[in-house]
């Protein structure tokens, strides 16, 4: 961690106004914001912690914790929910055992919920990574994180 974050302060290093940018590359860096980065990024950009605390927690885009390897994201926008996608949500929970924007103990899969992902058409919506999946239920998608899950299982062996 230490060398990735030196290599992104040589980058920005003074450069106050492009805290956004410094936030984003030290997240695909590291693949979530530890506190200690956030401390480390108001040191070099010589803004207070709480601006760079701040401006991380008000955008949606940055995590505090390490994501899973693969995202699972549920769209909660009304034609999903009409649709049942609160159903997917509650379902899945229980079977992850994770609540949106927790990462399952064994950092495959993160759940997340989206206000809408404008697929209406294809209600309800899951994302899983980048895959769009359509007309979904909770068995569908369960079924999904079990195939995932198994080629998990696989590769551990």
């Amino acid at each position: 961690m230490e060398r990735k974050l030196a290599e992104i302060r040589n980058e920005f290093e003074g450069k106050r106004e492009e805290l956004i940018p410094m936030l984003q590359k030290v997240q695909a860096a590291l693949g979530y914001l530890p506190e200690k980065a956030l401390l480390e990024i108001a040191r070099w950009s010589k803004l207070p912690p709480a601006a760079v605390f701040g401006a991380a927690t008000f955008y949606t885009q940055f995590r505090f914790h390490p994501a899973g390897k693969h995202t699972l994201r549920i769209c909660c926008g009304t034609a999903c929910h009409v649709k049942g996608s609160d159903r997917i949500l509650n379902d899945i929970e229980s079977f992850l055992d994770i609540g949106p924007g927790e990462t399952s103990q064994d950092r495959t899969f993160t759940l997340e919920t989206v206000a809408c992902f404008g697929s209406c058409a294809l209600a309800p919506v899951v994302l899983l990574d980048s895959a769009v999946k359509g007309r979904m239920s909770a068995s569908k998608t369960r079924e999904v994180i079990q195939k995932i899950q198994e080629k998990e299982d696989h590769f551990k062996r």
